[in-house]
């Protein structure tokens, strides 16, 4: 071997020692419980252990769509989810330009200082906008109506203004992280392209219209892609914990993961548990591949594969 082959794998040691880490948590995390998907055709018994445990076929799956609530759970996961994308992916954009403006006029130690704020105050105003937010005697939102002369109102048991809530905690949650995602691809644009719009007279809107945005939908669709691929799956924490599991408000935050993990602790059916998980892993990959497909036909240069 040569002194230059010697040399050169010895440098790509270093790399693969850095993207070990990051390979060990997909092992563990992502590829490690696939092994378990069996689970899904089977009637868990404790006493025979899960490999001896009955085959029950698709009565697993069957079981997540003979209920009343298959049809509200669906509905409600699917219709958050387009809007989570629709509304995230256009303020992420506007804040991301935002951003990427304010990091052109500021001097560099005050951006670094704002550029951590949106992300920052989206976990925190997420953490307190439970009970603290929004309870009837004591929650501070009910307190500024007070103070406008308004009546409180009963948050927990008005099922109908709970998309407006769950939209608004989402999209402030995510709007950090969305932004900044933006924001680089757009530090990233080859600044005389902006110069030599306005040399000859864009406006700001024609040059957000005409370069900004045609140069970020590459990152656009990605993002879209990977979401659409979860649109399925529901944000645990968000329909689970804010509306503090309030059986009012199940037909406006009832999804596919509450409603799995209710009947779970009510029923410990670990079987149907893992028919939900296995449902949602096969529509997510079907769509990612519709919409990678549908993509490539229309700009092959802009799919994921």
């Amino acid at each position: 071997m040569s002194k230059a082959k010697k040399s050169s794998r010895q440098r790509q040691w270093t790399f693969y020692i850095m993207i070990f880490p990051g390979f060990l948590y997909l092992l563990i995390n992502n590829y490690g419980p696939m092994l378990g998907m069996f689970i899904a055709f089977k009637k868990v018994d404790y006493g025979l252990g899960i490999f001896k445990s009955p085959w029950v076929g698709l009565e697993n799956f069957k079981y997540l769509f003979k209920t009343d609530a298959a049809v509200i759970m669906t509905r409600n996961t699917i219709l958050y989810n387009v809007a989570f994308i629709v509304l995230g992916t256009v303020l992420g954009i506007a804040v991301g330009i935002m951003l990427s403006e304010l990091r052109s006029k500021a001097k560099t130690k005050f951006f670094q200082t704002v550029i951590l704020l949106p992300y920052l105050l989206s976990w925190v105003i997420c953490a307190y906008i439970g009970y603290a937010f929004l309870s009837k005697e004591s929650g501070l939102l009910n307190g500024l109506l007070n103070s406008l002369g308004l009546a409180a109102m009963d948050w927990y048991n008005s099922p109908g203004k709970w998309p407006f809530i769950l939209i608004f905690v989402n999209i402030w949650k995510g709007i950090g992280y969305t932004s900044i995602i933006y924001m680089s691809t757009i530090i990233g644009i080859d600044r005389s392209l902006y110069e030599a719009a306005r040399v000859d007279g864009a406006t700001k809107w024609q040059e957000i219209r005409m370069i900004t945005l045609p140069l970020l939908k590459s990152t656009i669709i990605m993002l879209t892609i990977m979401n659409i691929g979860r649109i399925f799956y529901s944000d645990f924490g968000l329909f689970y914990q804010i509306p503090l599991n309030s059986g009012t408000l199940y037909p406006t935050t009832q999804t596919i993961d509450t409603y799995v993990y209710r009947a779970l602790m009510q029923q410990n059916q670990i079987g149907m548990s893992a028919a939900a998980g296995f449902y949602q892993s096969i529509v997510g990959f079907i769509l990612v591949l519709t919409a990678n497909t549908v993509v490539r036909k229309i700009s092959p240069d802009d799919a994921m594969f």
